[in-house]
């Protein structure tokens, strides 16, 4: 049957009064509509409310509406499922930038970095905010749009499906045969014993089904609508969790030596940020120390330099004071310690040096372990050595020293060219030393990188050929610095150190449960399929009764005329189909009615056919055609 019969028909409907709603939508000025909005027009009361999307409209004549009536405009395209899906991707492509570009929220060293190296583009990136995308204003907007979008639609929507819920399932339509998904046969059964075991069979089938009159009424699927608007709470639980995750959260890291150890205040940290939210006082009272760190890499095969062995021995506290209990523990990747609701990470690993340095008299004025950082996967590391008070040159003036230290766990390379490490273990650990004596500028008031040396202020010492001063060194070996300025010796004893990231996330857990409903609201919207289904059962004019069945879904889909086939089928058991001849006196028909739709004068009817079967029931209920031996 052919879409503009469909349409006529509907339209005949409406104007019989089928449901306010449905001569409402029809009498409504040209202007794009949803296809439920649609649907709902062309098949009258049987095909409303089978979503509950609301029905998108134009500012037809906008010119006068009024301040009223753009702003109620302007809130229903606001709150408009088309809108919400234009925010949701415009905030997925304002979090790339935060991808890619380095975030003061995240390490500062990195944007510094970036922007000596991007002099031109970076004025631009700082009008932009593209250095701090999560926390502008543009990404802000986006954000709050994006959450006051799906509030106002899913809100009215909640309401309309609970409505639903407590409602029936709407009576058939009056012509059963305009459905995309159809059948019909005559039965020897009573008219009211086939709406009895229709109505029977559907609620087996778990339908929600009642009797409207001449025809039983039912409806399934509203998981799928429960499945859509679990979806979209879910991304509003997301967001929730976003927002509370970046207002609440901390974090901060910290570089800690074996047998060195850290306490969760504020001073402690290397580095430390939290949201505008958070407040510092609220740092949990525990501490932790390292005892040791292992770790062990592949000698062999194509993975030679892999970490087979990645563990930071702890020992913790939760409480403060002397008195508190100490419990040992392992930090492993992705297997954090969780204190008091905070984690910590291991994060990192490298190698510190141990130097001892004497000036000129032989008193020592530095020993101690210099953390160095590594630049590539086998621990290859460089840094600095800073010795900043209680050295005096041959002269006995105040001076303060400063090495650049470039240091490798299993040296390679010979002669004058670079030395790399060839492996990540200590196996033959050698450092080289570039000395300088001067101001390291600490005193200016002016933050510095540890792992850097400011030389600006600084004479690099040179040997007795006027060459620049440059020395390896293996455990144990000492540079003499010339002209009696004193000496480094480079001590067997190589510590290890580990870094750490102790964060607290207050919203992870939310953004997980948002993130589950997110997906089984998406599974029940996607593989869920709400339809209705109708059974009328009627005397014909011949006294014989007639069964119709049709089935209508939100969506075209091959299931609904599937499922309708085997309905009929099982139905058919308890109402088998009227043999061949079966027509009953006129006079002994109890209802004066014809069967819809109208069939010709008593006089007029064809005689009944035999038609002891039900149709195939996937061809029947596609095509809409009766049986045949049905009235038509």
């Amino acid at each position: 049957m052919s879409k503009t019969e469909t349409t006529a028909a509907a339209s005949e409907e409406s104007e019989a009064g089928t449901t306010p709603e449905a001569q409402e939508t029809h009498e409504a000025p040209e202007a794009p509509e949803a296809p439920e909005a649609r649907e709902a027009r062309e098949l009258g009361a049987a095909g409303s409310q089978l979503s509950t999307a609301p029905r998108e409209e134009s500012a037809v004549g906008g010119a006068g509406l009024g301040p009223i009536g753009w702003i109620r405009w302007f809130w229903r395209q606001l709150t408009s499922m088309r809108v919400a899906l234009i925010l949701l991707f415009l905030l997925s492509l304002a979090a790339i930038p935060g991808s890619l570009i380095p975030q003061n929220s995240v390490d500062e060293l990195k944007v510094q970095t970036f922007q000596e190296k991007h002099e031109t583009v970076t004025p631009i990136y700082d009008k932009l905010q593209l250095f701090d995308v999560y926390s502008s204003v543009w990404f802000s907007a986006i954000y709050l749009l994006l959450f006051i979008s799906l509030i106002g639609c899913i809100v009215p929507r909640s309401w309309q499906f609970v409505g639903q819920l407590r409602g029936r399932p709407p009576a058939a339509p009056k012509r059963l045969n305009r459905l995309p998904a159809y059948t019909t046969w005559r039965t020897t059964a009573e008219p009211d014993e086939a709406r009895e075991a229709a109505l029977a069979m559907l609620k087996r089938r778990r339908f929600r089904a009642h009797t409207a009159g001449d025809a039983v009424a039912a409806e399934k699927g509203y998981l799928r609508e429960a499945g859509n608007l679990l979806f979209h709470v879910a991304l509003i639980v997301m967001l929730v969790a976003f927002a509370t995750g970046q207002l609440f959260k901390s974090e901060g890291g910290k570089l800690i030596l074996e047998g060195d150890g850290f306490s969760n205040t504020l001073t402690q940290y290397d580095d430390f940020k939290s949201g505008s939210m958070y407040d510092t006082d609220d740092l949990e009272p525990f501490s932790f120390s390292l005892d040791k760190f292992v770790g062990t890499f592949e000698r062999n095969g194509p993975q030679v330099g892999t970490a087979r062995e990645f563990e930071a021995h702890v020992s913790y506290t939760t409480e403060a004071g002397a008195g508190a209990k100490e419990r040992k523990a392992v930090v492993e990747v992705n297997e954090p310690l969780e204190v008091k609701g905070s984690k910590v990470y291991l994060i990192g690993h490298g190698y510190a040096p141990v130097l001892t340095v004497r000036d000129g008299k032989g008193k020592v004025v530095f020993k101690g372990a210099t953390p160095l950082l590594p630049i590539d996967n086998n621990i290859t590391s460089t840094g600095a050595i800073k010795v900043m008070d209680g050295y005096r040159d041959s002269k006995g003036k105040k001076q303060q020293l400063g090495f650049n230290a470039f240091f490798v766990p299993t040296f390679a390379g010979k002669g004058n060219g670079n030395m790399f490490s060839q492996f990540p273990e200590l196996d033959f650990p050698v450092l080289a030393l570039t000395g300088y004596v001067g101001s390291l500028g600490v005193d200016s008031g002016l933050p510095q990188n540890v792992y850097q040396l400011d030389t600006s202020k600084m004479k690099q010492f040179k040997d007795a050929d006027g060459n620049k001063l440059a020395q390896r060194l293996l455990p144990g070996e000492t540079m003499k610095l010339p002209g009696g300025a004193g000496s480094v010796t480079f001590e067997k004893d190589i510590k290890e150190w580990a870094t750490f990231q102790i964060s607290q996330q207050p919203g992870n857990g939310l953004a997980l449960t948002g993130a589950i409903g997110a997906v089984l609201g998406l599974v029940g919207s996607l593989f869920i399929q709400r339809r209705r289904i109708w059974v009328r059962a009627v005397r014909g004019a011949d006294g014989v009764t007639v069964i119709e069945m049709a089935g209508l879904g939100r969506s075209e889909s091959a299931r609904l005329p599937e499922e309708l086939g085997d309905l009929a089928l099982t139905l058919n058991a308890e109402a088998p189909t009227a043999p061949a001849g079966s027509a009953k006196p006129a006079e002994s028909a109890e209802s004066p009615e014809p069967a819809e739709p109208a069939a010709p004068a008593p006089e007029e009817a064809p005689k009944a056919q035999d038609n002891t079967d039900v149709p195939d029931k996937t061809a029947a209920a596609t095509t809409g055609e009766p049986v045949e031996g049905a009235e038509k």
